[in-house]
């Protein structure tokens, strides 16, 4: 897995071998870390046009480079804006710059005091602006890669080099995460999302893979996710598994068990989606994608202090005569007897077994913190609109606050969260109506249309898995939870998937700032 092109440092905006500059900025012309040359043109601009700082202009250098293209981030207020205007710019001006048709931009990079990671944050938007989809660079492989190589000016600065390391790391998990979440559903079936995850991480490397396929064992072992995956069995390319990552470092102070949902297609099931709600759903796949591309990250910056092991639940939720259906009642691995309500609901239920084996394992490890991931629910975008994750820890969580922590990391980078909390209301919306019932799968109505629609499904995992047991008042052990609902965050289909949280992530628990 690589970029497609290569990143070096440059010292000096009169380098040779580069065909257009990309100055990403808040003030071309005022900006410190501009290079006086670059000044001279900005400002003979500006002078001829009031909105000169609010589009990407184009212009004319006695450079070797020849042209500058200019992608300003616009008038920044305090008040609410943040860093995600350099990526946004960067981005941008990096698909106005292959447009022209260069092939070798040298970057410059402004910076912005209040917000420190700018650099990083505008490099990494002229990578996601480099970004071609697997199965564009698969079918047709003369459009990648867009450019040949970047440049980044950073002259006498040494820290350039740590940039582009750490860019670089943070965007190969993103391509992972895009290229499982992104493709279609028979590009990206359970069984070759397998293979794709085997091919990042090779045997012999610092990530060891393990898959679970054999149909008795999911069925004796992941009761729910093999409900699930009744319909699907029965077509061999449509089989589920579940695929386990794991990463040690030499000296761990702090265990991550993350579960993903990796529901490569999801058609509602037997509780069939109509009215053209099925439009892409292919993408129901990004909490797997997102903790194999945070696993990638893992594995290229090596830290000493984590363990990290990902479950990726891949699964289709197909409908078919094998299909499982309303009413019926399924006993978890945790043993609590789930009364089936909705088979649209799959995506907790393909979860919470592979969330009770990591619980299982969180009661022995170091530290542990356990994550799931997933394009969970509709209410969650209808709460946050486009572009938030939603975190929701449970109560030992909670009382240290980790939600709001990864709120604040995550910032610094431009991958954005949202605090929810999981309420009373939550766990009693979910308990067993009546004798021979513990857990409810899901409510009467779509997510969407639940008062608390993203809040209850978090609040079900944690009973369907047993977590119940490991809360606040537990005389076991009490472990840390934290569910991230990347429904509103993922990508809005047909557009690129984001490989949102994998930045968030590794900002809290990877030595990113640059």
């Amino acid at each position: 897995m690589s970029l497609g092109y290569t990143v070096e440092a440059v010292s000096n905006v009169k380098a040779t071998g580069y065909d257009g500059i990309l100055l990403i900025s808040y003030n071309g012309a005022s900006d410190e870390s501009v290079p006086q040359e670059l000044k001279d043109v900005i400002k003979e601009a500006a002078a001829l046009d009031d909105q000169f700082e609010e589009e990407i202009s184009v212009h004319k250098v006695n450079l070797p480079s020849k042209r500058l293209f200019y992608a300003p981030t616009g008038p920044i207020n305090p008040e609410y804006h943040d860093v995600r205007l350099f990526s946004e710019a960067a981005r941008k001006g990096i698909i106005r710059a292959v447009k022209a048709g260069v092939k070798a931009p040298l970057l410059v990079l402004g910076k912005y005091p209040s917000f420190p990671q700018s650099q990083l944050v505008s490099l990494l938007g002229v990578m996601e602006g480099l970004y071609v989809n697997l199965q564009y660079r698969e079918d047709c492989p003369s459009k990648s890669p867009k450019v040949n190589k970047l440049g980044v000016l950073s002259p006498a600065s040494p820290s350039v080099a740590r940039l582009i390391s750490v860019a670089t790391a943070l965007e190969t998990g993103r391509i992972v995460a895009r290229d499982i979440g992104g493709p279609d559903p028979e590009r990206m079936t359970p069984q070759r999302v397998e293979k794709y995850v085997k091919e990042t991480f090779p045997a012999g490397g610092n990530v060891k893979v393990e898959v679970v396929s054999d149909e008795n064992t999911l069925t004796k072992e992941y009761p729910l996710f093999s409900a699930v995956n009744r319909a699907a069995s029965e077509i061999e390319r449509h089989k589920g598994r579940i695929v386990y990552l794991t990463y040690e470092g030499s000296n761990v102070t702090d265990t991550l068990l993350i579960v993903g949902k990796g529901v490569t297609y999801d058609t509602g099931g037997a509780d069939i989606k109509v009215g053209g709600a099925m439009l892409g759903m292919c993408r129901d796949k990004c909490g797997a994608a997102a903790a194999a591309g945070f696993m990638k990250v893992v594995s290229i910056l090596k830290p000493e202090n984590l363990k990290v092991i990902a479950g990726l639940s891949l699964v289709r939720n197909s409908c078919g005569e094998n299909s499982y259906v309303a009413d019926e009642i399924i006993t978890s691995r945790a043993g609590k007897r789930i009364r089936i309500v909705n088979t649209d609901a799959e995506g907790r239920m393909a979860m919470a077994d592979v969330l009770c084996y990591m619980k299982d394992i969180a009661k022995k490890a170091v530290n542990p913190h356990l994550f799931t991931i997933a394009t969970l629910t509709g209410h969650a975008f209808r709460t946050v609109g486009n572009g938030y994750t939603i975190a929701l820890d449970n109560g030992p969580a909670r009382q240290k606050s980790f939600a709001q922590l990864l709120q604040k990391t995550g910032e610094v980078v431009g991958d954005m969260f949202e605090v929810s909390t999981i309420r009373r209301e939550d766990y009693e919306a979910y308990k067993g109506k009546t004798e021979g019932e513990d857990v409810i799968q899901a409510e009467s109505l779509p997510s969407a249309q639940c008062k608390r629609g993203h809040q209850g499904p978090a609040a079900f995992l944690i009973m369907a898995s047993g977590l119940e047991k490991h809360g606040l008042d537990s005389t076991d052990v009490k472990l840390y939870y934290t569910h991230l609902d990347i429904a509103a965050s993922a990508g809005a289909f047909p557009e690129q998937a984001t490989a949102c949280p994998v930045l968030g992530l590794a900002a809290n628990y990877l030595s990113v700032h640059s």
